[in-house]
């Protein structure tokens, strides 16, 4: 199980005790939310898109927040194309519904955090499967997650 591999990473790390395991799914933004005690927007999704030469792209973001059509062609050069769910698990080892951003041991895959979680002290990113969360502060989430760096290519409500 993907959990498994999150788990023992963040042993060597030393914050596996730091995992929530909720009775409920964990699967949406909403539920998310709901199981961990926050507001949805603090729950940090993973989305992950296709890279036209092969392999893929996740972005950690804020839980009420788009992609920018826009903004996502002007920081990678080419257009979004969410990846199927067979291909998430493909390239990432999570299922969608627990997909996360660590533990994920493909040189295939770059990962990138939004600014829009900067907004908060903390974030819910899942820890691989369909109840799961830890809560981290954005630093941690980096570090962690091994990202690339932040980038600025979704869109907060208030925005629109």
């Amino acid at each position: 199980m993907a959990i498994e591999k999150v788990r023992e990473y963040f042993e060597t790390l030393g914050i596996a005790d730091r995992i929530m395991e909720f009775e409920v799914s964990s699967a949406t933004v909403e539920l998310a939310a709901e199981a961990a005690g926050t507001e949805p927007a603090r729950i940090c999704k993973t989305l992950s898109f296709q890279k036209p030469e092969g392999g893929c792209i996740l972005i950690q973001t804020a839980g009420d927040t788009k992609v920018n059509n826009g903004k996502f062609k002007k920081q990678f050069g080419f257009k979004a194309k969410m990846l199927t769910a067979e291909a998430v698990l493909e390239y990432t080892g999570h299922a969608v519904g627990g997909v996360c951003a660590f533990a994920v041991d493909n040189e295939d895959v770059d990962i990138y955090a939004d600014v829009s979680m900067q907004r908060f002290d903390t974030v819910f990113p899942a820890c691989g499967s369909s109840n799961s969360a830890i809560e981290l502060t954005c630093q941690e989430l980096m570090e962690y997650s091994k990202a690339a760096g932040w980038i600025d290519v979704c869109k907060i409500p208030e925005e629109e």
